[in-house]
């Protein structure tokens, strides 16, 4: 869940993977993609949406990425997923199959920093990124 840097939006994900926009605090849904697509979002952890096309892999399932996290300073994007793996991206990434850092961790591990979607967190993992 994020909220517009304005807080007047919040976007969720949902189980069914489709990304949806709501008008805060009247929580009507906003369908208008001109409109999304003009809002500057104060935290990014979606990995639904055309910003992140890039994360999904030829082979992906939409269960495959779990999470994702933008850093403070908007310019990457680190992803988790079932096969252990975080990746780091150029923020937005657009683009269908973009290359990647990626890092490999035990599972255990990604799943409680993956969760955690904190700046902090990578941080510990990758201490050598200055996200």
């Amino acid at each position: 869940m994020d909220f517009s840097a304005d807080s007047s939006y919040l976007q969720v994900s949902t189980g069914s993977y489709k990304r949806q926009v709501y008008e805060v605090p009247s929580g009507k849904q906003l369908v208008d993609q001109a409109v999304i697509d003009r809002i500057t979002w104060a935290t990014w952890t979606s990995v639904l949406g055309d910003e992140v096309i890039g994360i999904w892999s030829r082979h992906a399932e939409k269960a495959d990425v779990n999470c994702a996290c933008v850093s403070h300073s908007g310019i990457n994007l680190v992803t988790g997923d079932d096969f252990g793996m975080v990746k780091l991206f150029d923020f937005p990434c657009p683009e269908k199959f973009v290359r990647t850092c990626f890092f490999s961790l035990l599972q255990q591990v990604l799943l409680i920093y993956g969760h955690c979607f904190s700046r902090r967190h990578v941080m510990e993992i990758f201490p050598y990124l200055n996200l």
